[in-house]
């Protein structure tokens, strides 16, 4: 077993201390940019379709009440009309 001095015991315990206290906020961080939508901006949303190509027919679509009302997105944060479409779109299978 090496032996330390009594300086590289506290360096080495010094960053261990410091990790546990930085670890919860940058792991915040992380879960939260995991659980937040794009903007319809960002992703180039647009309330006609692309030719045959449009959020009803996507898999991130979640319909709203009635078919032709505006529903949501599971990856695009707002309301989305079923007759829309962004760059994110990905058709069902």
């Amino acid at each position: 077993m090496q032996k330390f001095t009594r300086r590289e015991w506290f360096k080495s315990s010094g960053k261990v201390v410091i990790a546990a206290a930085v670890a919860p906020a940058v792991l915040a961080n992380v879960a939260e940019a995991a659980t937040s939508k794009a903007t319809q901006a960002s992703v180039q949303y647009v309330t006609h379709p692309n030719g045959k190509e449009m959020c009803s027919n996507c898999k991130f679509f979640i319909p709203g009440a009635k078919p032709n009302e505006d529903g949501a997105c599971k990856v695009v944060a707002g309301k989305i009309s079923p007759r829309g479409y962004c760059a994110v779109y990905m058709p069902k299978k």
